[in-house]
């Protein structure tokens, strides 16, 4: 059964593009083996992500991010069984909205910046939905 699940998080050390990779990386390393596809987005000191996969991988997963040092105030938005991955393409695809037009942010919450904690679980996910329509999704070759 495949399910998704969105959280957020903030980091609890400064949001560095060395940080960013690290946490792409561990990604794109383990998530193929686990069957776990999903993106990464981030603004500011908060971490969105979406994991999709097998129930116990995902539940497995995002486990481990609740105990991942990088990683404080973590809390489920969404949790859901689906029919068909929305992030089939991406062993971890990656959006920094520092570089997205404010008003894509505006359209899904009251000040153009990241807050996963102040919107619905379905405006977050509609704002990722927004980000793959308009392409700002970034995946590099081998992901």
């Amino acid at each position: 059964m495949l399910v998704r699940l969105l959280y957020s998080s903030r980091s609890t050390e400064p949001v560095t593009p060395e940080l960013i990779e690290s946490v792409l990386a561990q990604s794109r390393a383990h998530n193929p083996a686990l069957g776990v596809t999903g993106i990464l987005c981030w603004g500011g000191d908060v971490f969105m992500q979406v994991l999709e996969g097998g129930r116990e991988a995902v539940n497995e997963l995002y486990n481990r991010i609740v105990r991942d040092d990088r990683h404080r105030c973590v809390q489920i938005l969404q949790y859901e069984e689906i029919h068909e991955r929305r992030f089939a393409h991406w062993t971890m695809g990656q959006v920094n909205l520092a570089k997205i037009n404010a008003a894509v942010l505006l359209k899904h919450a009251e000040k153009p910046v990241l807050d996963p904690y102040a919107v619905s679980g379905r405006a977050s996910m509609a704002l990722l939905e927004e980000l793959i329509a308009t392409a700002a999704i970034v995946n590099r070759p081998g992901n």
